[in-house]
């Protein structure tokens, strides 16, 4: 073993590291960040540099450049994309609900800051307009300044970046979508998007705002064996309490260190057949797929024994007053 220092950074200590950024280098030294997943559990990864940090009005913001899964985007402590494999995310986010639709020509994203869910949408031909409203006007900043992959999208004539609560913008919107996204933060107390997975929120904002043959998709949290009833049993069960056909999905993401988690729901009949999907891949989509196919697809929806039976057994539903949070707090809670 060297002698050279490694110091473990905690999301609590990010503003010690910010200052040392510049004397990576000079000193040899080896930085890890540290985010706590539960009480008893950290994930850590080695850091070449914390490229940007704020705390804006409604959250921390940190963007980080590591060793292993290049630039990650961290809210409140929490990863949420990490660029050598966040194509596994929005993929599984993106195509299966439009793919799954007849004919989608908008779609709505709830969040989204980054511009990743964008450009997969982008990537199919039938689409004539994506909205992407984020609360945080500084979390697009940070990622249109480095987050390359995703310019093209962010400069798209297909595209609207609308910054504000998704809440708000549903509400005083008129207009229907085809497919509407939630591509949130995780939801934490004292974080900005808990609200938008309620039953309150999907039966009278949400569904209202759908075509009537309209595809909705969320994310729903970590989806491990010892990890799914944290939010994502939870969400699912919230979810079947509003829509007529709801489908899980999961996938494992290197970077979260667990399988994740996915809810698609309708009132039209989601029909996936792996033939089928692969010849509207072929059709409907400019560019080749990195992880999905027809046939993974289909068996992202085919879950363990554990999972399905604890989908199943589920009994709480999701409202304000008695809403279930990941481990950790959002800026509120800091305030």
């Amino acid at each position: 073993m060297g002698t050279e220092a490694i110091e473990i950074i905690t999301s609590n200590a990010l503003s010690a590291i910010f200052d040392k950024q510049n004397r990576f280098n000079q000193d040899n030294n080896e930085f890890w960040y540290e985010e706590e997943i539960d009480e008893d559990l950290k994930w850590s990864f080695a850091l070449k540099s914390v490229l940007q940090k704020a705390t804006s009005e409604y959250q921390d913001i940190v963007l980080l450049d590591t060793k292993k899964f290049g630039k990650v985007l961290v809210l409140d402590g929490k990863m949420q994309s990490a660029e050598a494999d966040e194509f596994i995310y929005h993929e599984c986010l993106i195509h299966p609900a439009l793919l799954c639709h007849l004919n989608p020509k908008s779609m709505f994203i709830m969040g989204g800051g980054e511009g990743s869910a964008a450009r997969e949408a982008l990537k199919h031909k039938s689409i004539d307009k994506v909205v992407m409203c984020d609360i945080d006007q500084e979390v697009v900043d940070f990622c249109r300044k480095h987050l390359t992959i995703n310019q093209e999208a962010f400069n798209n004539n297909k595209f609207e970046l609308v910054i504000n609560d998704a809440k708000a913008e549903l509400e005083g919107r008129k207009e229907k979508f085809d497919i509407i996204v939630g591509d949130l933060a995780d939801p934490v107390e004292g974080g900005p998007c808990y609200q938008l997975y309620t039953k309150s929120f999907y039966e009278t904002i949400l569904k209202p705002r759908l075509t009537d043959n309209g595809i909705f998709v969320t994310q729903a949290g970590p989806a491990g064996i010892y990890t799914h009833k944290e939010v994502f049993s939870s969400i699912y069960n919230t979810i079947r309490q509003v829509f007529k056909y709801v489908v899980a999905f999961t996938a494992h993401v290197p970077s979260y260190a667990d399988t994740w988690g996915w809810v698609m729901a309708s009132d039209h009949p989601i029909l996936i057949d792996a033939k089928d999907l692969d010849k509207k891949i072929q059709d409907r989509i400019d560019g080749e797929l990195l992880y999905l196919n027809g046939t993974s697809i289909l068996s992202s929806t085919s879950l363990n024994k554990t999972l399905s039976q604890s989908l199943l057994q589920e009994t709480h539903i999701y409202t304000e007053e008695s809403a279930r949070f990941l481990h950790g707090h959002g800026l509120i809670n800091r305030l």
